[in-house]
């Protein structure tokens, strides 16, 4: 399998959530920052996996880090 980094933070929806996926599971839709703590919090991460500006920690998709809002329509 080839590697990836554990927590994928996913393109902003139309709602302006965002999907998150740890180790390729569902973990839950975040809004900001600290919904994206609390969605990986609950996943069981622990403080030292929760470095949200490391980038073999978390991958950021669709969209900047931390950029929260809904997905422009085209």
């Amino acid at each position: 399998m080839p590697w990836q980094t554990p927590i994928v933070v996913h393109s902003p929806d139309p709602d302006g959530g965002r999907r998150v996926t740890v180790r390729g599971q569902y973990a839950g839709t975040a809004r900001s920052d600290h919904e994206l703590v609390e969605v990986l919090r609950r996943a069981g991460l622990g403080e030292a996996d929760i470095a949200l500006d490391d980038p073999h920690l978390v991958e950021w998709h669709g969209a900047a880090a931390h950029a929260w809002g809904a997905a422009r329509r085209r």
